[in-house]
């Protein structure tokens, strides 16, 4: 039996600049010798993405119900195809590529398109992978990803801002064998991510945590987490960022008994999707470091997020927080919203936007 207490508010809306202003890329700061520029525009909706072996970049969305796959066939880093893979799909956030085959997470299930890459233009009826998740919808859009040990890791958001549910399902993160089977939990206390990568020496998890809303202007902080291994807790709903108890839920429990984050983002900047930095085209300080695309905050007074920032590791321990790209948030109001990052074969990063329906390509060159 799922027990859940719902609580409900009203939303604020962040003003937006005219669509002329969107895509304005002479408006992003970068580090000296970073360029940004258009890799595919017209892709509406964009939110997680996932490279092929072939080359093929998978696209998920969620407002849209689509799923794209983009072509650069004469490998100029610019979209020469965009096809629409599926239509009318619930919330089809959550791109992944396995054996040949894609894999789409819609709100209450995981479908998959065999063999994609030879029919693009004639995609096949999907395969029902596990349709046995949740149906909430609030925080129930995925981001997926197969892991080092060749398991689907899946996420399930709490199904509200701040409640407790005796169903383990719920603010976890699952993973289960590509044909559905053998679905577990991996983490529990995890209110709502979309982005998680493994680190590329150790091959542990890392992830990204979005904080409640409606406890404060700057508190509680999201989140970067690390889970080297099944069975931790990450605080949801009792404590948040790792040392605020929550006032209702957080009164019988102690702080001490989760895992703090590995390092506190912004509050409310809706940090979504990180990959850890292996190419060889940008700076050696950003070897092995996190990207983390944060999507902006929706009900904050003064407006934060809607950038690209960097944690630095030293090993096991984040050191530093810091901001990489930026200007997607204007005094106007906001031009673009980062979803997800990427790292191409030749080393330069890839960025969606679900506001602009865009896909960015930052480069470096000394």
């Amino acid at each position: 039996m799922r027990r859940i207490i719902l609580f409900i508010l009203p939303l604020l809306v962040l003003t937006s600049c005219s669509n002329a202003q969107q895509g304005d890329l002479s408006r992003i700061k970068l580090p000296e010798g970073f360029k940004i520029e258009i890799f595919a525009d017209n892709v509406k909706g964009a939110r997680s993405l996932v490279r092929s072996n072939k080359g093929t970049i998978f696209v998920g969305s969620r407002s849209a119900g689509n799923v794209y796959a983009i072509v650069d066939s004469n490998n100029n880093y610019k979209a020469d195809k965009v096809y629409t893979i599926a239509e009318g799909l619930n919330m089809p956030n959550g791109v992944a590529i396995k054996d040949g085959s894609l894999y789409v997470a819609e709100i209450n299930r995981v479908i998959r398109f065999d063999n994609i890459e030879d029919n693009l233009a004639n995609p096949p009826k999907p395969v029902v992978v596990n349709d046995k998740f949740p149906d909430d919808t609030h925080h129930g859009w995925k981001f997926i990803r197969f892991g080092p040990d060749g398991k689907l890791y899946v996420p399930v958001g709490a199904p509200c801002n701040i409640c407790e549910s005796e169903d383990e399902v719920y603010a976890s993160i699952l993973r289960m064998n590509p044909d559905g089977s053998d679905l577990e939990v991996f983490a529990n206390g995890v209110r709502n991510t979309v982005g998680f990568d493994w680190h590329p020496t150790t091959k542990e998890l890392w992830f990204t945590d979005n904080g409640r809303d409606w406890f404060g202007e700057n508190k509680p902080a999201d989140e970067l987490n690390h889970a080297p291994k099944k069975g931790m807790h990450f605080g949801y709903p009792y404590c948040h960022q790792g040392d605020m108890a929550d006032p209702k839920y957080g009164v019988s429990r102690n702080c001490d008994e989760f895992t703090p984050p590995a390092q506190k983002l912004g509050p409310h900047v809706a940090s979504l999707g990180m990959r850890f930095y292996t190419g060889s085209m940008f700076p050696a300080e950003y070897k092995n470091q996190i990207f983390i695309a944060e999507h902006g905050s929706w009900n904050r007074i003064s407006p934060l997020g809607y950038r690209v920032t960097l944690v630095k590791l030293e090993g096991n321990k984040a050191v530093s927080y810091e901001v990489f790209a930026e200007g997607w948030l204007q005094k106007g109001g906001k031009i673009g919203r980062p979803v997800d990052v990427m790292q191409m074969p030749d080393g330069s990063l890839l960025v969606s936007d679900d506001y602009a329906d865009m896909i960015y390509r930052i480069s470096y060159k000394k």
